[in-house]
């Protein structure tokens, strides 16, 4: 998703409310790194080391501003415990929660098919002159 795109969905602004589409939606919930860390905060509440822990890959700026942008999109909450150090921990929000059941779905069938997948690639590349990647 584009920036102006980002800026349009989830902006909270009254008359940009309908500027998020469903294919700027699904480019949110369904990004490289949304998926996981959805998946981790409906368990319950999770802090931002158990995060980067639990999502594999995953660089600490880019936990960083994917929390942001699933925080303003509704999709999370950010809750600051008032001690030293604070305490940092995101939870699923209601909307988040309802997509649990689809993400973890989701994530699934890809792990059932990964082989399948890594296979028709290796076939199609080596049918079309591609190389392996």
């Amino acid at each position: 998703m584009g920036e102006a795109e980002a800026d349009r969905c989830g902006s909270g602004a009254a008359e940009q409310a309908g500027a998020c589409t469903v294919r700027e939606a699904l480019d949110r919930v369904g990004g490289k790194w949304a998926i996981g860390i959805l998946i981790a905060a409906s368990a319950g509440p999770v802090r931002f080391t158990e995060l980067e822990r639990r999502v594999e890959g995953i660089s600490r700026r880019m936990l960083t501003l994917t929390l942001r942008n699933l925080e303003r999109d509704g999709l999370l909450h950010r809750h600051v415990h008032q001690c030293v150090p604070p305490k940092v921990e995101y939870t699923a929000t209601p909307m988040a929660r309802e997509l649990y059941d689809s993400l973890v779905a989701l994530t699934s069938w890809a792990e059932r098919h990964r082989e399948a997948i890594s296979a028709a690639r290796a076939e199609y590349d080596s049918r079309h002159g591609h190389p392996s990647a």
